[in-house]
């Protein structure tokens, strides 16, 4: 079929055109996205084509990643280029080049790494961060996109409390924050070709064990989820001074754990995935001024557990991985939750920890 008659035609092969495009009939459409899915077992990672909706999964690695364990964190680089996964019980790093007409590429980089939580590379893709259950709970390396890492960075001078789950950059890159299993709960650290001087703690910190954290795009602000009410906390944001005060808590605040932030492109909407029905809050957000109304609920819910959220770039959907039988979902977004989009075709086999957007 000529790529013009999908331009001039709702109908192809007999299916709407979106639908089309999601069974893969046109392999020359060009996805608005690429979701990356950690996976409980082999082959530890995949990859989905995004379009308006779930298109076909690319082919796995020609060289899986190295031992069976369970893979908790997955992360592409900022410049899309390559993709790391974390696999907590192996204890391995893996780290794939990647172009996105062929998948996979080269596995340029495989190493221990004990009981290995998330990873992260650095704006300017010339780094890349973990975080581990086990101490020092933070490492980061030098990383040249294709090659790999350098030698291990010093570890901070005040390590991390307690196992971490989550790490992330500031969008500066001057800042590396961990989420962490005991108070403070969360651990934040100037960054300038290596650790610097650990944050002080906020004057209020999370309630409970932080399960996953993000900047706001500007950078001005910071989300906590967190095991206890109000299952999350927002602080502004620093690089100098640091934390600011809490903001007050939205009037109506999730219904169990915290599991995952996101905050939308315009960095004016944050949501908030949670391990009890609606598992899923959104909220309108104005630095400096705090929550508005929480958004109404999805029509139609998931079965179950949301644990990482991501946003499409255009702000028009909200993707996750999730307990049930497809493991991923979305919903369309237009100011509040508009459709529920049909389960991927190709479907997961082992559940999934986690999940990321190109």
């Amino acid at each position: 079929m000529a790529v013009s008659s999908v331009k001039t035609s709702s109908i192809v092969n007999g299916f709407p055109k979106d639908r089309s495009l999601l069974a893969g009939n046109l392999t020359s459409a060009t996805p608005s996205g690429y979701l990356a899915v950690s996976l409980g077992g082999s082959p530890n990672v995949s990859v989905y084509r995004w379009y308006d909706g779930f298109g076909r999964k690319y082919s796995d690695p020609a060289s899986l990643p190295s031992g069976s364990g369970s893979a908790l964190g997955v992360r592409w680089s900022r410049n899309g280029n390559d993709i790391v996964i974390a696999q907590n019980s192996s204890s391995i790093v893996t780290i794939y080049s990647w172009n996105n007409l062929n998948g996979f590429g080269a596995k340029h980089t495989s190493f221990s790494l004990s009981a290995v939580s998330d990873a992260e590379f650095s704006p300017g893709d010339t780094n890349v961060a973990f975080s581990s259950t086990l101490t020092p709970f933070i490492h980061a390396y030098p990383f040249t996109s294709g090659i790999g890492v350098g030698t291990k960075y010093a570890n901070p001078s005040t390590l991390p409390v307690g196992n971490a789950y989550s790490i992330h950059w500031s969008p500066s890159g001057n800042s590396i924050a961990t989420t962490n299993t005991s108070s403070p709960y969360i651990n934040v650290y100037a960054w300038s070709s290596g650790f610097g001087t650990k944050y002080a703690n906020p004057a209020t910190t999370p309630t409970g064990a932080g399960w996953d954290l993000s900047w706001s795009p500007s950078g001005n602000d910071i989300a906590v989820a967190h095991s206890n009410s109000p299952y999350f906390s927002v602080y502004p944001w620093s690089n100098i001074s640091g934390f600011g005060t809490k903001y007050a808590n939205p009037a109506t605040t999730p219904t169990g754990t915290g599991n995952g932030t996101a905050w939308a492109p315009s960095g004016e909407t944050l949501a908030i995935t949670h391990n009890v029905s609606p598992y899923i809050s959104v909220y309108p957000f104005t630095s400096g001024a705090g929550f508005g109304t929480k958004y109404a609920n999805p029509e139609s819910l998931f079965n179950g557990a949301l644990y990482t959220a991501k946003w499409h770039f255009s702000g028009n959907a909200i993707l996750f991985n999730c307990d049930g039988p497809s493991y991923i979902g979305a919903y369309s977004w237009s100011n509040g939750f508009q459709k529920k989009h049909d389960d991927i075709i190709d479907k997961i086999l082992s559940y999934s920890n986690s999940i990321d957007l190109k």
